[in-house]
């Protein structure tokens, strides 16, 4: 599939905005992943499937790739893994075996941040079993510290979507984890057997509908480093159980508090508005994000969040089930949200998604969107029920009026490559200022899609909390240069089950520098830089006046 890139150069035609190429294999990304039957799936816990990271595992200032992996019900599969697994990146892209996590099971998600600010980037998975808390130790290793850190290691429980943050703004990270149902296998009724095990008159696995709900929780930081769990008290629990998958952390009102949307599966999605004082007021059906522009429910699966019009207020996107549009809750005033799916055009495709991402990828300006699919039923290969298993990879081009332009066709052989998708990360990983996008397949080889067509100019930042969290989460950024201004946050855990890259990201389309740079912390001191350039990557630390830059 040809993005006219070459043609342009030599006849000066217009060149299409994005080129994605799978750079996987180039790279050293081939293992496949590891996650329940390949032809068909008898329980739900064999759906889901996995996340992946990009973080700097060993602080020498490359994105580092982690991959999770599940099981099977069936026994081992000969020569594949089954645990985490960490690759190192040289910097300019080449990927390498590093580390195994050494925990097996059905992963789920992973999410990041600092929990004991040390310095080292720390890791949460979350597993149908038990979660997993991982001590960044450095070089490479982790340590699984989930007993010690008083988080539960007995029982079982379905965890989905997870994210660190700092919901009293103390310094510490807190946790919260969203949970999918309470699922028992031997309780479970086997494809075809109960009034929730048929799809379109084939036999299928059973759920979530029919399957007793999960509640969620969150886990609050003590100063002696220990979690405890305060989900009842923080108002976690008031809204009842739901079949919740991906969770998120925003200030979506702008005052400066952390927020938590959660997309929920059949079940009415969430919005936790962060009173300020330890507690938690749920009003997702109040905001407008608890079901589409027709309200009715919906099959939420990831979510990705960012300002797609400019307008100073954080958005929300949301992939949904096969039939369903994505949905796209722009926020109207920071308390209610108006679902855009349909007059943005983003109806003109509507398979079954998993991971999602705003990303600015031809740096004009306007964050674009990029998602994963993926049917849940391996089964609809062999029927004629007009679905497939495997799914296009979809990208939409913000056009900076309120709609997107589907360029999946013209985008790029990336784009050209149905596949069995779950997890989405974002990440530059061959040090060229640019991100890359990481996606799991589930049973198959990842997918590294890298936009090889030229775009505008960027800045790139990384923050350092220091009175704050030492990652910054929740940190407001706001960039302001050639008469725009742009915001986003340092977040922990979006798209589904995935983890991006904490450095952020800024098109600026033609614009030669940046006027000033704005970072509101978590801990609630503002701070300014000045005079930046652009095609610069510049680490900012809390406190300090200074703006370490470089340019690429």
């Amino acid at each position: 599939m040809s993005c006219l890139v070459a043609i342009a150069a030599a006849f000066g035609a217009v060149a299409e905005p994005v080129c994605w190429v799978d750079y996987a294999a180039t790279w050293g990304l081939t293992a496949e992943n590891t996650y329940g039957g390949r032809e068909r799936k008898d329980f739900i816990v064999e759906t889901t499937g996995n996340g992946v990271a990009l973080f700097d595992a060993d602080q020498d200032g490359d994105e580092d790739v982690l991959l999770l992996n599940g099981t099977t019900l069936s026994g081992p599969i000969t020569g594949q893994p089954r645990n985490p697994v960490l690759y190192r990146n040289n910097g300019k892209g080449q990927l390498t075996e590093l580390a195994r996590l050494p925990v097996e099971g059905w992963a789920q998600g992973v999410c990041a941040g600092d929990y004991d600010n040390d310095g080292k980037t720390d890791l949460l998975i979350t597993y149908f079993g038990q979660n997993r808390l991982f001590r960044n130790r450095g070089a490479g290793k982790f340590e699984d510290v989930s007993a010690p850190a008083g988080l539960p290691s007995t029982g079982v429980r379905f965890g989905s979507g997870c994210t660190f943050l700092d919901y009293d703004r103390d310094g510490r990270l807190d946790l919260f984890i969203a949970n999918y149902v309470n699922l028992d296998l031997e309780k479970t009724p086997r494809p075809g057997k109960g009034e929730f095990c048929v799809w379109k008159e084939i036999p299928v696995m059973c759920g979530p509908r029919g399957l007793p709900l999960a509640s969620n929780l969150l886990y609050h930081q003590e100063p002696d480093g220990t979690f405890r769990d305060v989900s009842a008290g923080a108002g976690i629990l008031k809204p009842g159980g739901r079949y919740a998958l991906q969770a998120v952390t925003a200030d979506f009102d702008n005052d400066g508090w952390p927020d938590l949307y959660v997309a929920c599966d059949m079940t009415p999605s969430l919005l936790y508005r962060n009173r300020g004082n330890g507690t938690f007021e749920e009003r997702g059906v109040e905001a407008g994000v608890a079901f589409n522009a027709d309200g009715r429910l919906q099959a939420g699966m990831g979510v990705a969040v960012g300002d797609f019009n400019n307008d100073g207020f954080l958005d929300i996107a949301k992939t949904n089930f096969s039939g369903d549009l994505t949905s796209l809750f722009l926020n109207e005033d920071g308390k209610f949200f108006t679902d855009v799916a349909g007059p943005a055009r983003l109806g003109v495709r509507q398979l079954l998604g998993w991971g999602i991402a705003f990303l600015d990828a031809d740096d004009d300006g306007w964050r674009d969107l990029l998602l994963v699919n993926g049917h849940v039923y391996p089964e609809v290969e062999r029927a004629a029920v007009g679905d497939a298993y495997r799914q296009p990879t979809l990208f939409f081009r913000n056009l900076g009026n309120g709609k997107f332009a589907d360029l999946t066709a013209t985008g790029g052989p990336g784009l050209a490559v149905d596949r069995p998708s779950r997890g989405l990360a974002l990440g530059d990983l061959d040090g060229d200022g640019r991100p890359e996008a990481m996606i799991l397949n589930m049973n198959d080889r990842p997918a590294l899609l890298k936009n090889t067509a030229p775009g505008g100019r960027f800045l790139n930042l990384r923050l350092q909390g220091v009175k704050s969290n030492r990652s910054a989460i929740g940190a407001r950024v706001t960039v302001e240069a050639g008469g725009r201004k742009w915001i986003d946050e340092v977040r922990s855990g979006e798209s589904f089950y995935s983890q991006h890259s904490m450095t952020l990201h800024f098109g600026l389309a033609d614009v030669r520098k940046v006027d000033r740079v704005t970072v509101r912390w978590p801990a609630g001191k503002t701070e300014t830089w000045s005079n930046l350039a652009t095609n610069s990557r510049c680490n900012l630390t809390e406190g300090a006046t200074a703006a370490g830059c470089q340019v690429y």
